[in-house]
């Protein structure tokens, strides 16, 4: 008979989705969250000890001359198997940690729970988009590319207008279009290759730098400014040379003064658990919610795995693609239920070629 912290254990199965504040390692995310799950399991009411037959001797009294021994039988509960006495039930619940946030980002950080780990690494395979904002602020430029880093140069905004900001970013994402059309393998001269672009499903094939799919100004108030980004493989530290990298091109310099993930393909900021939410009620109803999406992953990394060598590159490619824009557009159909809850490949993609004068 299962205990009911053994039922608990057993629908711990799944990937979620937590809100990581900035200033805060992914790793104390990941510990914070282990801690909280054991507490629940090992909090669980132990099941009803076992009973055990013993015979009790009896004594016959001052008047009894009788030597017999007298023997009764009674059941008594054995302490053997008690919490106090073998220790807590559970020591370990392994909690995987999907595309990680260093401590200056924020936003959805996408964690797994027994089975979930394996599909987080179907996940990272799947050329998933993610999307940041990412705020930056001209006039002066640091070691790290952020407002907290040492500063080494000064400079004026004040030719700055957001005309120039858009063409600016429009160049960039028209050099990064060309990157994604070249790792994505597709041949530009097939109907396949025009239907996937105007689709917008062109996706890098295996390695690739990072890479911009998406780039648009949504805040300009100098000299603070606010970027959204739609991106594959990229890292944070990318994101915040990219604020420097618009500073140049402008004649200025910019850091940046923040990253945040509001999408990690499916996982929307709306269905990530925020910090008062990371306990173990709030985290299965997660997991639950995400059920199907985790199925979905589950099979699409389940067939690059068996029929990558039985197939021929462009079927493997087809079939990649249709699992990707199936985990793509996977969160237009989620949406949250509750409004409390928020939840090196150092090689860009370079400008050179794209430079012009402003």
């Amino acid at each position: 008979m299962t205990t009911q912290a053994v039922r608990l254990f057993r629908k711990m199965n799944g990937l979620f989705a937590v809100y990581k504040p900035q200033g805060v390692h992914w790793k104390h995310v990941r510990d914070s969250t282990e801690s909280n799950l054991l507490k629940a399991l090992n909090s669980c009411p132990p099941p009803a000890p076992q009973l055990a037959l013993q015979f009790q001797l009896l004594s016959g009294g001052e008047n009894c001359s009788s030597k017999d021994v007298v023997l009764s039988p009674s059941m008594v509960p054995t302490l053997a198997d008690h919490p106090l006495v073998t220790g807590p039930q559970f020591h370990k619940v392994h909690v995987g940690v999907g595309h990680r946030l260093d401590a200056f980002s924020s936003g959805v950080l996408v964690l797994g729970v027994g089975k979930g780990n394996g599909v987080l690494e179907h996940l990272c395979k799947s050329h998933v988009t993610r999307d940041y904002t990412l705020e930056g602020e001209f006039g002066k430029a640091t070691d790290n590319f952020t407002h907290t880093g040492r500063v080494i140069e000064k400079t004026t905004y004040d030719h700055v207008t957001l005309d120039k900001l858009e063409r600016v970013l429009a160049m960039i994402q028209g050099a990064n279009q060309k990157a994604l059309i070249t790792y994505s393998q597709v041949d530009l001269h097939t109907q396949e290759a025009y239907e996937l672009a105007v689709r917008g499903l062109l996706y890098p094939h295996g390695k690739s730098p990072p890479i911009l799919t998406g780039l648009r100004c949504i805040h300009f108030n100098p000299p603070n400014f606010t970027l959204e980004v739609q991106c594959v493989n990229e890292t944070q530290k990318y994101l915040r040379k990219l604020i420097h990298e618009v500073g140049l091109e402008l004649r200025t310099s910019a850091v940046c003064s923040g990253v945040r993930r509001t999408r990690d393909g499916p996982f929307k900021v709306e269905n990530a658990l925020t910090r008062q939410h990371w306990t173990a009620d709030s985290i299965m109803q997660a997991i639950a919610h995400f059920s199907k999406t985790t199925r979905k992953i589950r099979k699409s990394g389940m067939y690059r795995q068996t029929a990558g060598p039985l197939n021929s590159s462009t079927q493997v490619q087809e079939q990649t693609r249709s699992q990707t824009e199936q985990i793509n557009l996977e969160h237009v159909e989620l949406s949250s239920s509750t409004s409390d809850t928020v939840v090196d490949r150092e090689t860009p993609v370079t400008l050179s070629e794209g430079r012009t004068k402003q």
